[in-house]
């Protein structure tokens, strides 16, 4: 990296900070309000919010957000959301361009920072990963979830991918999940965040368009619980071949 991009590159992480600071403190009371809710119109407002916010924030940030496959969401059908992560921007990404109100798995260490913290409770499904009681507990959770026709965000991989892999191992959680609930798995695909905020360039971002494609959804219907690793693998095969074909394409 040559340095002026390096130093432009601060500028904008800079930049975008601040923005996205700015966007927070004017959402932030509406988000407050639907603590009053029920779900599941809790979670429809929650969408609805986030969706503009991010509407704006991202092209603003010079990052916009374009959408394809959306059309395999089924009205009336919740799924579970498998996507892979690559950046920290994966989340404003995933969760409001999903098309419909949906609910993502976070760790709970991230709910207690002043604000934002707030804001990432709101939609989320928090655990505990070091709690055996909590990690039960969040199962039971997206199964109540899904029942309530809200779809679930997950990121198999557990963590950001900082590997040469263009997707890490998945965990059993998100299938064993769909397969309990017998919901369809919608996997899907995002390109270009590890680029917009790379995690070895530490302040330092650039601006560019993210793709978020939807494959199509694998039916779970009729599957057990011995059948997980088999699913696991086709998901994680296909997710893979898709973003190796198409991520110097985006």
């Amino acid at each position: 990296m040559n340095i002026i991009k390096r130093v432009l590159g601060h500028i904008f992480f800079v930049y975008a900070l601040l923005l996205f600071v700015a966007t927070m403190l004017i959402v932030v009371m509406p988000i407050w309000l639907t603590s009053f809710m029920k779900e599941p119109q809790r979670s429809k407002w929650l969408h609805g919010i986030f969706r503009v916010w991010m509407g704006v924030y991202m092209p603003l940030a010079g990052c916009p957000v374009i959408r394809r496959g959306k059309e395999k969401f089924q009205p009336g059908q919740s799924y579970v959301v498998v996507t892979n992560h690559n950046s920290f921007v994966d989340i404003p990404v995933s969760s409001p361009w999903i098309p419909g109100p949906n609910k993502t798995l976070a760790k709970i260490e991230m709910a207690r920072i002043p604000i934002f913290g707030l804001i990432y409770t709101a939609g989320s499904i928090l655990v505990d990963r070091k709690s055996d009681q909590s990690r039960r507990e969040s199962f039971a959770k997206m199964q109540a979830t899904l029942d309530m026709g809200l779809h679930l965000c997950l990121y198999p991989e557990g963590t950001r991918n900082k590997t040469k892999q263009p997707i890490q191992t998945f965990y059993d959680g998100a299938f064993k999940t769909a397969i309990r609930a017998q919901h369809p798995i919608m996997p899907a695909v995002i390109f270009n965040t590890g680029r917009i905020l790379p995690h070895n360039v530490p302040a330092w971002a650039w601006p560019m368009p993210v793709h978020f494609d939807f494959l199509d959804p694998i039916p779970t219907k009729g599957l057990a619980l011995s059948d997980t690793a088999e699913l696991k693998a086709r998901v994680h095969q296909l997710m893979t071949d898709y973003y190796v074909a198409n991520r110097d394409k985006k």
